[in-house]
Formats: structure tokens, sequence, C-alpha cells
């Protein structure tokens, strides 16, 4: 509510997000002028100064026409981004951009789709510029600088004048120069005029009197090119100076009330609690001296790196990890391959995955490609499934479109399936981490009926049986289980671990005495700290002080409500809302200050910066760690302090981000022909998971896939209970009134949607909230399909996650949903094996 500006791209942040939307509208109540930019009007654009709509796919083009704008009226905030951004660095000669190789950087190798990104890191550094070899092993983007890498970034030649041909600031500007309103127009479908309003509302939301903030969600994550739309947001903020300030940032609204927590205390394949990367076999994981090396930072605050990693060792294997055996790093888990979402459903389709736990998913229709999944099940040898009700991945063998079509026989599948009844929210002890990393705690409404059971007990008591079998097997493998910590107290007749005992370990303690630490700037690499995931550190400082639990709000920022990660700071980075010198760029935009006359950063939120440095402080030469930045680097986890405009490492497809079209696409790219897609994707092609043409006469249209207020992701937690069901009965996709015409579709009629992989029906609603745009001349029409259906529960309907394609993302692993080709006809689909004649007469396959 301390914007000036809000645009909101890639979400319905007024349904699908309501609680976090108010502020929204009171910031909009206070004078904020709210953008919402999406293919289809919805009750977000309905509450908008200004919508303007969107071809999908099409989300860097908008963005970089905004930095386009930025740079050529010199509407940047040029002392926070001289100061405060990497803007000024001299890029090697070595270096080249897309426009200089035709839709490529330096360093692509084309015969393994893959760079070898070292040209991008900057130019003339001290030391030599060494750089640890980049990471060639799976990884989902998530650890703490992508690909791994550890390089020297510090003390590079800069240009404070912004004028050098290859500093990062003229770099950019050829960049995006291509990037004009017209292009905009042309292959966004955003009308010029519109464009340009929207361009001076936000970018006027700058400087020291202003900031702007931006939303998105699954919008832009769910693309080919996911990572890199966000961070050409995250460019046009650091242009206007709108990070680290009061209502500026960008806000990721995640899909579920602890989808947060579930990455900071990861159920990712390939990072450990507090985003520390897992040893990739081969690669860092020899011992933990060459893991640390690899990842460890010579500046900024990764200089710590060995202290968590350390201290986490410690919490899983206490007595056990020792200086002796590396503190029991051999006994982690090494990513030896593509373990995703992805990558296991397809190696499940061949065979090579014996045994799955499904706990609070449902993949048989909420996966990509989810008829591939659902038969990918069948190739199990057992299956574990926890939840609520038997939902649709418990039941495939028997339930199933497969089997309705005779693509699966029950009496010939192996899977062994267990349903184990599993407790609602209501029913545990815990806490949720949101979407601004606040930890707020609840408490146990009512015990679980009968056999069903919270994740923590099952969980612990299944670690607790293990063990036990570790026991009686004193081979080697077993030694790391057998030293696993696992000594939580039991509570209640059905002998519950106490859950607060979990969060006391995740904070932290002395191994001597168990002393809770205050935080994780008591952690240490010798092996005298345990914790369970050091950016949660400071949670549970004391006996009995669980700071989730607070519920005092004591000011405007929330403090004492919850615990915001990391040291209940409520706006990361926020050395960046003062001036180089300390002072508040304004009175009305103030945050975080120094004090001159008490040494130290003090304001409205707790600093995130070394409280005692002082904004003038120089780091003497070769300095480590967090010593080595300056007093006005705000941007402590990067080695060189400074926000990236350019991203020196860090991602697989780019330092900047640059547009590509989706995997399907009813256009070519504008910008260069020879790369149509993000060349880094992996688009897992087989017969299985077919890709239409870009364009595609078979699969004229564009679809979405989207959410609903009332149901929740799969539908698991809402088709089964009538007071939520009946609100939204039907599955249905939203078409224009031009387009049903074309088709002669009702409103309200049935309606056969189809793409490569797979054939669903739908109920018609026929709409103006979505719009057919000009796009180069061609008329091009969008489709807006929920996708929270299946074929059990009180209300049924085809999947729409059976049209989308199992693709990956190079940097996180996602896959596309959003702006994927597709057909629309009227009338039912073909039931039973006839469907699938229907399907593959249209790809015109016998």
């Amino acid at each position: 509510m301390n914007s000036d500006a809000i645009l909101i791209m890639g979400s319905n942040m007024a349904e699908n997000h309501p609680v976090g939307f108010q502020w929204v509208i009171e910031a909009r109540e206070r004078g904020a002028k709210v953008i919402h930019v999406d293919p289809r009007f919805s009750r977000t654009s309905a509450m908008a100064d200004i919508w303007a709509p969107l071809r999908a796919g099409s989300d860097i083009l908008f963005l970089g026409g905004l930095i386009h704008y930025v740079l050529e009226n010199e509407k940047d905030f040029r002392e926070y981004v001289i100061h405060y951004t990497n803007a000024s660095i001299i890029l090697p000669e070595e270096f080249k951009d897309t426009e200089d190789l035709g839709g490529v950087f330096s360093g692509w190798d084309a015969n393994n789709r893959r760079y070898d990104a070292s040209t991008w890191l900057y130019g003339a550094c001290v030391q030599g510029g060494q750089v640890a070899p980049q990471s060639a092993g799976p990884h989902s983007g998530h650890c703490k600088d992508g690909t791994g890498a550890a390089a020297d970034l510090g003390d590079c030649e800069c240009d404070p004048t912004l004028s050098h041909p290859r500093c990062v600031y003229q770099v950019l500007k050829r960049h995006y120069a291509r990037y004009t309103p017209e292009l905009v127009e042309r292959f966004c479908g955003v009308p010029r005029e519109r464009f340009l309003k929207i361009a001076e509302t936000f970018c006027s939301a700058s400087g020291p009197e202003k900031t702007g903030a931006i939303c998105y969600a699954l919008g832009w994550t769910q693309q080919s090119k996911g990572p890199q739309i966000i961070r050409a947001a995250a460019i046009l903020q650091l242009l206007l100076g709108n990070i680290g300030r009061p209502g500026g940032g960008i806000l990721a609204l995640r899909g579920h009330a602890s989808i947060q927590g579930s990455t900071d205390i990861p159920t990712l394949y390939d990072i450990l609690p507090g985003y520390l990367p897992m040893p990739n076999l081969g690669l860092d994981s020899h011992n933990l001296a060459d893991y640390v090396a690899a990842h460890r930072d010579p500046t900024g605050w990764w200089w710590n790196f060995d202290k968590y990693m350390v201290s986490l060792l410690k919490a899983y294997y206490g007595e056990g990890a020792k200086k002796e055996n590396d503190w029991g790093f051999n006994w982690l888990p090494r990513v030896t391959g593509d373990h995703s979402h992805q990558g296991y459903f397809l190696e499940m389709m061949d065979g090579k995955v014996e045994g799955l736990f499904v706990m609070g998913q449902n993949p048989a229709v909420a996966g990509p490609n989810s008829r591939l999944e659902r038969k990918a099940l069948s190739k199990l040898k057992w299956l574990v499934v926890r939840d609520l009700v038997e939902l649709e991945t418990a039941s495939f063998w028997y339930d199933s479109p497969e089997v309705e079509r005779g693509e699966l026989r029950p009496e010939e599948i192996a899977t062994e399936v267990y349903l184990l009844p599993a407790a609602g929210h209501a029913e545990k002890d815990g806490c949720f981490t949101n979407t601004q990393r606040l930890l707020q705690w609840h408490q146990k409404a009512v015990d679980p009926p009968g056999d069903a059971r919270n994740e923590t007990w099952f969980m612990y008591h299944l670690g607790r049986r293990l063990k036990e079998k570790a026991k009686q097997d004193p081979r080697p493998r077993n030694a790391g289980l057998r030293a696993l910590t696992w000594d939580y107290s039991l509570e209640g007749t059905m002998q519950e671990p106490k859950v607060e005992e979990v969060l006391e370990e995740i904070n932290g303690y002395q191994v001597t005495d168990h002393t809770l630490v205050s935080g994780f700037n008591e952690l240490k690499a010798d092996g005298s700290t345990a914790c369970g995931c050091w950016i949660y550190s400071g949670v549970y400082p004391r006996p009995g002080e669980n700071r989730a639990n607070q519920r005092n709000s004591q000011d405007l920022w929330g403090h004492g409500w919850g615990f915001a990660w990391p040291s209940d700071r409520r706006i990361l980075y926020n050395r960046a809302s003062a001036r180089p010198d300390g002072r508040p760029w304004s009175e009305r935009k103030k945050l975080v200050w120094w004090d001159e006359q008490n040494k130290e950063w003090t304001g409205l939120d707790v600093p995130d910066f070394t409280r005692t440095k002082a904004p003038n402080y120089q780091p003497p030469k070769h300095a480590q760690g967090d010593e080595a930045l300056a007093g006005d680097k705000p941007f402590i986890l990067h080695p060189d302090g400074t926000g990236w405009i350019f991203a020196p490492k860090g991602l697989a497809d780019g330092p900047l981000p640059t547009h590509y079209e989706g995997l399907e696409a009813p256009v070519s790219n504008p910008l260069y022909p020879d790369h149509q897609s993000n060349p880094a994707a992996m688009r897992d092609e087989r017969p299985e998971n077919r890709y239409a043409s870009s364009p595609d006469d078979r699969f004229p249209y564009v679809m979405s896939t989207y959410r609903l207020t009332e149901h929740h992701t799969s539908g698991a937690m809402s088709r089964m209970l009538p007071h939520l069901a009946e609100l939204q009965p039907e599955f249905f996709c939203e078409i224009s009134p031009e387009l049903a015409s074309e088709r002669g579709i009702e409103n309200g009629g049935w309606v056969t949607l189809m793409t490569p992989r797979g054939i669903v029906e739908a109920r018609a609603l026929v709409t103006r909230r979505m719009r057919p745009l000009l796009i180069n001349g061609k008329m091009v029409h969008q489709v807006g399909v929920p996708y929270h259906w299946g074929y059990r529960g009180l209300v049924k309907g085809d999947s729409a996650n059976d049209l989308v394609a199992i693709s990956e993302e190079p940097n996180v692993r996602i896959m596309e949903a959003k702006g994927i080709l597709c057909d629309v006809s009227p009338g039912r689909r073909a039931r039973g094996k006839a469907a699938l004649d229907q399907l593959n007469a249209h790809l015109g396959r016998k």
C-alpha cells in the first residue's frame, strides 16, 4: 500500500490472491495507479486503472518495451543505478549479445544445447577473474546462484558516466533498441497508445519520492523462458530504483499458503534448506572442501556458505558428524540426473522408477501431459498416496480415461497402490511461510479422524522404522541413516512429534548445551553449531519464544506478527532505501538510514545490512566476505554487492532476457528467425509428448491454463466438498464471441479442445473477457482453460493438463502451460477408443 503504481502481469491477483489484493486496493485508494496486463479481462482487470490485453507468450517483448522506454526517455533513477547496480561494469570484449549473434549469446554450444558462460563474467577483475567450472548437471535453478558457479566478481573496471560502449548500461540499451512501442503493438497486440500510457504511468513511479511494485504469478513462471521474464521485471525495477524501497519490489504470488516454505525448506530435488545446492555427482561431490570451494563466493554474504552447510550437517547427523568424516558430507545423496517432476515421470514411463510417494499432489490430473503421467504410474512397482480422499492418482489403475479407452487394463497393471488417510491443515500444528517470507504458526483445532495422520507423524514414524532396520544392517550404505538425529518428543494418544521442537532445530542451537542461537550470525563452520535452515535462524531464539506465533503487530510493516526471514527483515536489500551517504532518499520513502550519532543503521525495518558498517566504508585490499563490500553496496548476497541488471552467472539461458516465442506459437519470432524458441529449453519430445508446429494450421488458437477462486489446484480439496463443488460445477473454457462465431459455438454448449497431446471436452463460456488480437496482420484468438477438474468427485470433468506438454525451462525445469497451441470445435469429444481415433485423425495419423 506504499506503492505509487502497481503493475500486475501473469496473475489474476484479485481472484487468486484476494488477501494480498486488499493492499493493492488500499494503495489505489491512496492514489496509486493499478495496471493489469493479461490476455484475459478478469476481476483484477475490473479493479485496475488500466488494462491491456496481451498475447500469451509475449511478456518479454512487453517488458523489453518498458525497458526501452526507460532508456530512450532517460527515465532511469540515475543515482540509484550508478551506485546500486552493475550498470557501470565494463564487459569483456569476448562477450557477444543476441543482437550480435542472431539470437544467442556468446558461449552457445549448439550440439549440446547449453552455454559456456565464461564470457559473461565481468572483464578486468582482480585476482585473475577466476571462476569455478559451471555445473553441467541438471538443476532446478533455486539454489543460491542457479547453476552454482562461484566467481570472483569484485573490483572490476567501471565507467560511472555509463557512456563506455561495453558497459552494462550501453549493452542493455543496444539489446532492447528494437523493443519499440510499434513492435509491442505488432506482436503483443497492445495498442501503441495504451502501451505508452502504461509506460508513462509505471515509469513515473520512480525517483526519491515515488516507487512502483510488480506482482506476478504462474502466468510468468509456467513458460519456457519464465525466469527470464522475471529477470526483465527485475531489470526494469533496478533502472527505476524500485528494489529495496517501500512500495517497490517484485512480488511472487505463490499458489499455496506455504509454497515459499516448500522452497525454503525444500521439496525440490537439487537444493538443501536455505538454498544450499545439493552436491552434484562428479562435479562438486568428492569432499566437503571441493563442494564449498565450488559454491562459496570470496566476497559478499555467501562467504559464510561453509558455516551454514556444516551447521546443517550437524543438525542432520548430530554426534555422527565429525571433522574427520567431513561432518557427514558423504552421507548426503548426489544429484545424478534430471530428478525434477518432469524428468522422473519420463523415466517412470520408461520403467526406470520402481516406487513413488505422493503427498499433497495429484499428478494424474495436475501434472503436465497428465495422460502420459497416468500411464507412467502404471509402470511402477508400488505407489503410496497420502491424501484426504481417494483422488485420481490413487484410482488411475481402475478408473481413468486410459482404462475407458482400453489403453490401460487393470488386470495388467502391476502397480501396488497404498492409499493412506492424511490429516487436514486444521488437524495439525505447524507453520506456513507465505509469499512475503513470513512464517506464521497455526494450532491444531481438532484431532484427525480414524486412522488419518499428519505429515509430521508419518515422516517421523517412517524414519523411526527405517532407522530400526538400519541398526540391524551394518552395511556402510546405512551409516548416514543410523547417524541421523531423530529424537523428537512424542505427545498425545497418537504419539505425534512435538512440532515446536522441529522448529527449534530449524532455528539452530549450540551443540555443547543445546542453547538456541539468536540468529544466523552465531553459526560456525567448526561443528559447534547445528541449524536446520540458516535463513530461518532467529525464529525461535529462546525457549518458549516462537516468533512465528507472535500476533502483536507493532507498526505499519507488521513487526511483531510472525517472523519474516532473514532476521525479521520485511524488505530485502533495504539498505537501498537510503542514499549512498546513508540519508533517506526522501522523508516520504524513508525506511532505514544511517544514524551518525550512534554509528549504526536504524529505521522502520530491521536493516538488511551489517548494522555498524558506515556508508563511507571502503574495504581493505584482499578483504573477504561481507568485509569486502563497501558501505554503499546494498545487495549483500551478490559478490559485488550490486543489483544485477546483467547477470554474469547463475542462469542457463543468458545474462539478459531476450524474446523467444513459446515452444508452440502462432507466429514466428520477430527478432530472431533462426531461434524461434528458447534454445536452451528442453522439449522432451517423444511419441507420447508431441508438439505442434509454430505456427500450425491444425492448431490455430492460443491456449493458457489458469486457476479459479472456487477450486484449489487439482480440485482434490474442493471438487469433493458439496459447498465448494456447487460454486463451479463444470469444466469450461473461455472464448471470445468472434471465435465462437467463427467455429459455430454456442454459449453454454459443448466444445472439444485438442492439442497434439490429448483431447478433452468442456462447456463453452463465450465472453468479451477474451479478446481477439491483431498480431502481425493476423487475427489471433486465445482460449482460457481452468485446470481444476478430474474424473472423480462430486463434480467431474476432463483434465486441462491432458493438453499440456511435458517440457522443461532450463533454469527451474517448469513446464510451459501458458501460450500453447490448440484447436477448438463445437460438440462433445468421442467416447472410449473413438476419442483417440478422433485425435489421431486431427493429427493426420492413422
